[in-house]
């Protein structure tokens, strides 16, 4: 059977298992040998195949059968093993006297695994985006911090500050970095192995192998990286046996000067039910803010964008003010400003109009509205709540413990920032204080933002959750 056949087959498979499912299990299997009904593949890691034997061997049989390739099994080696497997046997027997390694079962295949630690193959992380490189990042003051240190870390050099961890509200570039990265390595450092993936597949890799006694082979993949790097990593927060294997994983690649790059919406210490020792490995190295961006940021975003796409649509032209008309408006995150943007282009081509302000106002009727939600006093109100742990009903009533005065002032605070109601109604809606209440919360807040880094902090995270 070619390498052709087989590939038709695997893209037939698409449907079956779903774009993700394909992308991350069947598009790396590599045909190595089709004889006497059995088909063996190479496959990156030991884990990886027993994950394909037990979740799509069914499939991939089904289909070979259907093309007219009868396969009564399926067999999965790792790297080189699976080379020797497809040599002609006149060829493997002359091998075997240089080298003693042959074609073994994958249940032997461990130490396999281990000794390949240094090359070059693919693991069974996420896909990476190639639209997301450092070219196509837009940098801005909120960011350029961010950015400074990600080009330090894909130059692959010596670790200098391990990990990195990135953190910000939705849409401000996390996932855009992380992948610029992992990119970026590829081509400098092709050598290294770098494994991306979320916090999320992270937890559900180390649960399967729990469930199927396959630990040792899910530590031998997450311990012979070079670089790992981990998407929002506060999805592992509360869930016990994760964290503790995440944990004993950081300190074992740190311990070998492997670099580790992680992510999350917030900073370490900000994500509940992380275990302590856990937040403090990840700040020990360089954490790094994305604020939310800015009207200049977001007007080179759509700059970028909008030359992206003049070179799509020929001849579509776009009047000036829209761009900035859009940056003005749009200030939830960069998914949706890109979004919106996309949308204008595509539907002006359809229609063969020029993208004037009339014709984005009409396109874009629903995002602008979306765009101009006013925040509300309760909705400040639960989310300081809740960031304090303290109850609702609490933060509005009497009473004056210090551990709930601080928290209402800073709910009063914010909700003069953030919002145009009056003094006179901020009171009314925390219990019928007075004006002057909230005037001196307001006040205090501001005097101890000033002084106190902690409350600084805390208020530039409340800001962003907010308005994210």
């Amino acid at each position: 059977m070619t390498n052709f056949s087989w590939g038709v087959i695997r893209e037939g498979l698409v449907q079956r298992v779903g774009r993700n499912n394909y992308t991350t299990w069947i598009e790396p299997l590599k045909l190595a040998q089709l004889s006497n009904g059995v088909a063996s593949f190479e496959v990156p890691t030991s884990f990886f195949g027993d994950w394909v034997q037990r979740n799509y061997a069914d499939h991939i049989r089904n289909h070979m059968t259907a093309a007219g390739t009868p396969v009564d099994r399926l067999e999965f080696m790792v790297g080189t093993a699976a080379a020797v497997a497809a040599a002609p046997a006149t060829e493997a027997l002359d091998e075997a006297a240089a080298a003693p390694a042959k074609a073994a079962p994958l249940r032997n295949t461990a130490a396999v695994v281990r000794s390949r630690a240094s090359e070059t193959e693919e693991l069974p992380g996420a896909p990476l985006d190639t639209r997301f490189t450092f070219d196509s990042f837009v940098v801005g003051k909120p960011n350029e911090l961010a950015h400074a240190a990600a080009r330090r870390v894909a130059e692959g050099g010596p670790v200098t500050f391990n990990p990195l961890f990135l953190y910000g509200g939705v849409g401000l570039g996390k996932t855009h970095l992380m992948h610029a990265i992992a990119l970026e390595l590829r081509v400098r450092r092709p050598e290294l192995r770098v494994l991306y993936l979320s916090a999320e597949q992270f937890m559900y890799r180390f649960i399967q192998a729990l469930r199927d006694k396959q630990v040792m082979d899910f530590k031998s993949l997450f311990r012979s990286v070079d670089v790992l790097m981990v998407d929002d990593v506060q999805f592992i927060a509360g869930k016990d046996s994760t964290q503790e294997e995440f944990f004993h994983t950081f300190n074992a690649l740190v311990d070998q000067g492997k670099q580790i790059i992680i992510s999350a919406d917030r900073a370490p210490g900000e994500i509940k039910d992380l275990e302590d020792r856990i937040k403090s490995r990840l700040q020990c190295g360089l954490v790094v803010d994305l604020h939310p961006t800015d009207y200049e940021l977001r007007l080179g975003i759509l700059q970028q964008k909008a030359d992206f796409y003049r070179s799509q649509y020929r001849g579509l032209t776009i009047s000036n003010g829209v761009l900035e008309f859009l940056a003005h408006r749009i200030t939830t995150n960069v998914r949706v400003l890109e979004g919106a943007l996309t949308r204008l282009f595509a539907f002006a081509s359809l229609v063969g109009r020029e993208i004037t302000m009339d014709l984005a106002q009409d396109c874009l009727a629903d995002i602008l509205r979306a765009s101009d939600r006013k925040l509300t006093i309760e909705e400040i109100q639960r989310k300081v709540a809740e960031h304090y742990n303290v109850r609702l009903s609490d933060l509005v009533g009497p009473k004056r413990l210090r551990t709930i005065a601080r928290p209402r002032q800073v709910a009063m605070y914010l909700s003069k920032q953030l919002t145009s109601r009056s003094l006179p109604e901020i009171g009314r809606r925390f219990g019928g204080r007075d004006h002057t209440t909230i005037m001196h919360g307001v006040k205090k807040i501001e005097e101890l933002a000033a002084l106190d880094s902690q409350m600084a902090d805390d208020l530039q995270l409340l800001k962003r959750l907010l308005q994210s």
